[in-house]
This record gives C-alpha cells, sequence and structure tokens, in this order.
C-alpha cells in the first residue's frame, strides 16, 4: 500500500497550479472537468503518480474561497536547500511564514510557505527529512 495523493480545495485553479508548478517547482501531471457535477481537478508533483504521491487541486466552481479550520496541519516537502528554497519562493511571488531555522526543541532545519488559499507547506531540509520526526 502506498498514499496516492493529497486532495486541497482552492478557489482559483489556475492560480494554485501556477503556485505549485511555478514556485514550488512540481508538474501539473493531469486535469479534468466534470460539467454535470461542476468541479475541476489538477494533479501536480514531483514524479509520476505511479511512483510518487502527488497533490489533487480541487476547484468547485462557483467557490473562491475556504474556511480552513484548525485540523489540517501542513504538507512536509523535503527540499535539498530550505534557506534557498524559501528564497527561492520569495522571488517568485511566494509567501515564506516561517524562515529556514531548526524545529523548536531539535536540529532539523525547517520552514514553512503558504500556498495562495493558505495551506501550509513545511520544506524540510533533504539530509535531514528522515531525522525530521526525532529531530
Amino acid at each position: 500500500m502506498r498514499i496516492l495523493h493529497t486532495m486541497i480545495r482552492v478557489g482559483d485553479l489556475k492560480r494554485s497550479i501556477d503556485f505549485y508548478t511555478r514556485v514550488m517547482g512540481m508538474k501539473l501531471l493531469r486535469t479534468s472537468e466534470n460539467p454535470e457535477y461542476q468541479y475541476s481537478l489538477a494533479f501536480v508533483g514531483y514524479g509520476d503518480e505511479s511512483e510518487s504521491s502527488v497533490i489533487e487541486l480541487t476547484y468547485n466552481w462557483g467557490t473562491d474561497k475556504y474556511d480552513l479550520g484548525t485540523a489540517f496541519g501542513h504538507i512536509a516537502i523535503g527540499v535539498d536547500d530550505v534557506a534557498k528554497m524559501c528564497k527561492d519562493v520569495r522571488q517568485a511571488g511566494g509567501r515564506v511564514t516561517r524562515e529556514a531555522g531548526p524545529v523548536k526543541g531539535g536540529k532539523t532545519i525547517i520552514a514553512f510557505v503558504e500556498d495562495p488559499d493558505g495551506y501550509k507547506l513545511e520544506l524540510i531540509q533533504n539530509s535531514q527529512a528522515s531525522n525530521a520526526l526525532g529531530n
């Protein structure tokens, strides 16, 4: 078994595709439209769906904003250089909400960025990603 995808609802599909592809460096893997039920889907990720977990962006037609609530935390992404990725995200117009630095009470280098809908993405230094839970 493996995790196939994580679905998040977005208020503007084109804006979200731009963020995840241009700012975060993912690939647009596929899209689909369902006129009968008025929604559109886009799947983005760093690798093919047959081998990697991906993110499903769901746009429900006519809904431009969601209440994110307090239950969902973040999506974690391993990167080679967290500080450089923060700089790249900022230069591409993205929002860094926590600068690169050690996790509280540990040594693993992390940072947080926010997508256009307010979802948090945790950036974790690849060299430390397997130790992220143990810090």
